[in-house]
Formats: structure tokens, sequence, C-alpha cells
């Protein structure tokens, strides 16, 4: 068996575990960490595929950011689990009827899997020296920089209208006014007393 064959072997099955002990876990910080190794194992297949920028891109965004994420609310938030585990149990039966439905669209779908012509030359990179990184970052900034940016806009128009839908003015809630703050008078803010020995306030 060569280096690589071992390598892809062992971050098969570092993924295979990984994504199992995520679902089958009962303690969910155990879950999340098993979804890191999920992840991190998925990014060294990618980067024996060639595609570093997605095994970074990987790393970056859902182990930095995601995954960090769900530990630390996982573990900032006081939820009873066995009680929310037992509120899941009643939808088992649909559960497990929707995830054979899915397999079996995956088998119907890999059945007939095929490559067209010509996959070779347009997996190639764009030239021989040129790293697939180089060759995305290229392609994104040059040829396809206007959809770039408009996805860009429309993932800041989502996120905007996500904090619009979202916010909600509460009366009982004591505000800051900043305008109100900056504009009063000091001497009608504050009040001098004469305060006699052995008197309070």
């Amino acid at each position: 068996m060569t280096v690589f064959a071992f390598t892809f072997y062992l971050f098969a099955i570092s993924t295979l575990i990984g994504g199992l002990f995520t679902v089958v876990s009962r303690n969910p910080v155990h879950s999340v960490l098993w979804l890191i190794l999920a992840f991190l194992s998925s990014a060294g297949l990618f980067v024996m595929l060639g595609a570093e920028f997605v095994a970074m891109l990987l790393i970056i965004v859902y182990v930095g950011a995601v995954a960090v994420l769900f530990l630390f609310v996982v573990m900032m938030l006081d939820i009873d689990f066995a009680a929310l585990k037992a509120e899941m149990t009643k939808y088992l039966p649909l559960a497990l009827l929707i995830g054979v439905v899915i397999i079996m669209q995956l088998a119907l779908a890999l059945g007939v899997w095929g490559f067209a012509d010509g996959v070779d030359g347009r997996l190639a990179a764009p030239s021989g020296d040129m790293d697939n990184t180089r060759a995305l970052g290229l392609l994104i900034y040059d040829k396809y920089i206007m959809l770039f940016q408009l996805a860009g806009l429309i993932l800041l128009v989502a996120m905007i209208g996500a904090i619009v839908l979202t916010l909600r003015h509460r009366v009982d809630v004591k505000r800051q006014n900043v305008m109100e703050q900056m504009s009063r008078d000091p001497a009608m803010a504050m009040e001098l007393r004469d305060v006699k020995p052995g008197q309070g306030l």
C-alpha cells in the first residue's frame, strides 16, 4: 500500500467515524467535537484531490466559525437535552421514512452516474505551473467579477433584511438617547445641595 492510499483511507475512515459519532453522541458538546474532526478529515481529502482552496475554506469557515459557534452556543445555553431528545423520539418514524427515501434517491442518481466527454480537459488547470487557488481567483475576479459582486450584494441585502425583520423595539426596555445626552445642559443636569453636618441626603 502506498503512502497516498494509506493517507486516503486514514482521512476517509476518520471522516466516516466523525460523522457517525456526530449523530449518535449523547452529549452535544462531544457531537460538535466529532463534527470538527469530520470537517478536518474532509479538508485533508480535498487537499489530496488538489483542491487546496476548498480545503482551506472548509477549515476557516466551517471549523473556525460555524463549528466553534455551535460549540459556544451549546456550552453557554442551559438546555435540557434529555427532554429535547424525548420530544424528538416522537418523530423518529417519520425521520426514518425520509432517510430511506433520500437513500433511494441517491442510489438512483449514482446508478446512472457517468462522466461527459472531455472531462479531463475541463478539470485540468489553465496552465501547467498554476495552482488551482490562483486559477480560481483569476476566474472569479476576472471573468465572473460582475456575478461575484452581485452575489455579495444579494447576501448583504439578505443580511440587512434579516436584521430588520427580527428587530423588535420593546417599550419596557430603557434605551440610550445619544443626542439627548449630548445636548443636555450641565447646569440643569446637576444640583448642588448644602448638607448640614450629621445630616444625610
